[in-house]
């Protein structure tokens, strides 16, 4: 089974709490605080296994949930970093983020380990928040929650050349031919349901890897006749053979038919339209009149393209094809699809407001990730810790977003569970 598609759940591990500890030891029996800070959460992290072809294995795991880091303890000792989790992947695989489609990873190389959620910072201990004037500090910093999100995953086979063309045009008889790929074979559209890939060897270190591309029809840049699922695997190709019918054995017009074929590239993506492509003009063995075929490559020519007249079925002309495709790759550029200092992984949700403020009836409801972080930290029956809180949420503005719905003295302010009345 072929899978190049799929969506999965990651988070990163939340980090620990910081402790609250005093220190109490013989004849110090009002020591200094000593709550140490919580450990780091554990990453998600990508790595590239070259043992693996398909994503098969998501369909049975969809979520992926990195350890949790360890709470501080007393006497100034940290928690434990979370364990990272790490997922492996083939080789190929683009990693994106559903919500926004911002891509994270291009995993296209042997051992290749990319971070894609990132564990929460642990929280720092009650010994960090003590001053000259605050020498009993009863509150901690609570561990910050990891990155979470959901994520696409999407296999783009890794090849050198692409074999494109209309279904039956005799681009799977072509990678039969010129490696050991052994694709199956039959005289009906869409017989290649899965993309084939073959290493094509021209001698010792000469090599080059042939993706079989399955059969595009108009309209596949919509999705039609599976089209989204077969053009992803042509964008890492370094070089394109256009396969056409120059018999036309089927009644279609071989220019037709190739220019359907890049106005769906162009339409998926323009950068594949621009990608160097070579005409093979296939099923020589079987055309009837030479001038359809001088019609065609005088067409072609005219645009620029090199045109082979080739027979997959016998061999006729494959080889000069081969090498002359060899040739061009050894002056190619690699293919680029993501560049990864141009983007900056940061913590989600990074692009949320810190807090809102809502009326409910009579109560005033202040919600928020950084809020609830906040109230984590707080021993509600410490007066220093609330004063602490206070500044906090003032700091925030948070007292100013509810003067602005107006709110009086002694309102009704809830934030998570926990209920206060507003006093000015």
């Amino acid at each position: 089974m072929f899978i190049d598609y799929t969506e999965v759940y990651i988070k990163g591990g939340d980090g620990g709490n910081g402790k609250v500890s005093f220190r109490r030891e013989k004849y110090i029996p009002n020591g200094g605080p000593d709550g140490g800070d919580g450990g780091d959460g554990g990453n998600v992290v990508f790595e590239v296994d070259l043992g693996l072809r398909t994503l098969v294995d998501f369909r049975y795991r969809r979520k992926y949930i990195a350890q949790n880091g360890e709470n501080g303890g007393s006497r100034n000792m940290s928690g434990k970093r979370g364990a990272d989790l790490v997922v492996r992947v083939p080789c190929g695989t683009l990693v994106k983020d559903k919500e926004t489609g911002r891509i994270l990873a291009d995993l296209s190389k042997a051992g290749q380990r990319e971070i894609i959620a990132r564990g929460g910072r642990g929280g720092a201990g009650n010994q960090h928040f003590a001053t000259p004037t605050r020498q009993v500090p009863n509150f901690a910093r609570s561990g910050t929650p990891g990155q979470e999100f959901t994520c696409i995953l999407e296999l783009k086979l890794i090849a050198d050349v692409g074999l494109l063309g209309y279904p039956n045009v005799g681009k799977s008889t072509l990678l039969s031919m010129v490696s050991s790929a052994k694709p199956k074979i039959a005289d009906y559209h869409f017989t290649t349901i899965t993309p084939n890939l073959g290493v094509v060897s021209l001698g010792e270190g000469e090599s080059f890897v042939m993706a079989d591309i399955p059969g595009l029809i108009e309209g596949a840049h919509e999705g039609v006749g599976l089209g989204h699922n077969f053009l992803r695997h042509v964008e890492r190709t370094k070089l394109l053979i256009h396969v056409v019918d120059i018999a036309e054995t089927e009644g279609r017009d071989a220019i037709q038919d190739f220019d359907v074929i890049n106005r769906e590239l162009e339409r998926y993506n323009p950068d594949l339209a621009k990608r160097p492509q070579i005409i093979a003009a296939n099923k020589m063995d079987a055309l009837e009149n030479p001038d359809r075929l001088k019609r065609f490559k005088d067409e072609m020519e005219g645009r620029g393209y090199k045109v082979f007249e080739i027979s997959a079925a016998t061999g006729m002309g494959v080889d000069q094809l081969i090498r002359y495709t060899y040739e061009q790759l050894k002056e190619l550029p690699e293919v680029v699809l993501f560049d990864p200092s141009t983007v900056e992984i940061e913590m989600k949700p990074s692009d949320e407001p810190p807090f809102t403020v809502r009326r409910e009836n009579e109560v005033f409801v202040v919600e928020g990730p950084l809020v609830t972080r906040t109230l984590g930290s707080v021993n509600l029956d410490d007066r220093e810790s609330l004063q602490y809180f206070q500044r906090v949420m003032k700091n925030m503005g948070v007292i100013e977003a509810l003067e602005q719905k107006g709110i009086q003295e002694g309102d009704t302010v809830r934030m998570g569970e926990i209920e206060f009345d507003y006093i000015p």
